[in-house]
């Protein structure tokens, strides 16, 4: 795992630049919008899910994305350990996935009626929305967070499609191909984005935009 240089006394880093303080920093960034995920995971020893903003692509050739998991949640032990993982891409009318998994102190898997698990076994909350499921390629500490960069392998968006042209078709292994089909379900390809900008939860809708 690759490592970041830490801070040292006086402020510094091990660049040598001066640091912003942590709270104006957290100033700043709560004038960034966001758009929320819940990345969702099980590396054996039982289901976590985290609620993120963090989460950006980085590539499509190859596809790749990118989020960061603080050492702080709870969640932590088991993303960071897990081989592959469940990115769910939130629309507004998941507002209630994104609270659960925001929330400390409860079983955010005790309603069975709200997730199941992928036919490759991990977990992942149903109804509409887009999620991707991707294997973690690379781990690196930066602070008191992990930054995983991960490999999409398919996604509700690619199920979705009745016909896949043959240059598209994914795959992993011979076990992976013999994998039952993902179940069905409808993703809201259309519906209104959920994003997170100054404490506040907001739905982004065709109210935002701004013609330019």
């Amino acid at each position: 795992m690759t490592a970041l240089p830490s801070p040292v006394d006086g402020g510094e880093v091990a660049t040598g630049f001066a640091s912003l303080s942590p709270n104006d920093f957290k100033a700043a960034f709560r004038q960034h919008p966001a758009g929320v995920s819940v990345i969702t995971a099980d590396d054996g020893s039982g289901p976590v899910g985290l609620t993120a903003t963090s989460v950006f692509s980085v590539s499509a050739e190859p596809p790749l994305l990118v989020f960061s998991v603080s050492s702080l949640s709870s969640s932590a032990p088991t993303i960071t350990a897990s081989d592959t993982v469940v990115v769910h891409l939130l629309g507004s009318e998941q507002l209630h996935i994104a609270k659960l998994c925001a929330t400390s102190g409860i079983d955010r898997f005790a309603d069975t009626s709200i997730w199941d698990r992928l036919p490759t076994g991990e977990p992942y909350f149903t109804g509409n929305g887009v999620w991707i499921r991707g294997r973690i390629v690379n781990r690196m500490e930066a602070g008191t967070s992990t930054v995983i960069a991960v490999h999409a392998l398919e996604s509700s968006v690619s199920q979705a499609q009745t016909e896949a042209p043959a240059d598209t078709v994914r795959t992993e292994s011979a076990a992976a191909a013999q994998t039952p089909a993902t179940p069905a379900f409808t993703p809201s390809f259309d519906g209104a984005p959920l994003v997170y900008h100054n404490r506040t939860w907001h739905r982004l809708d065709a109210n935002s935009q701004i013609d330019g």
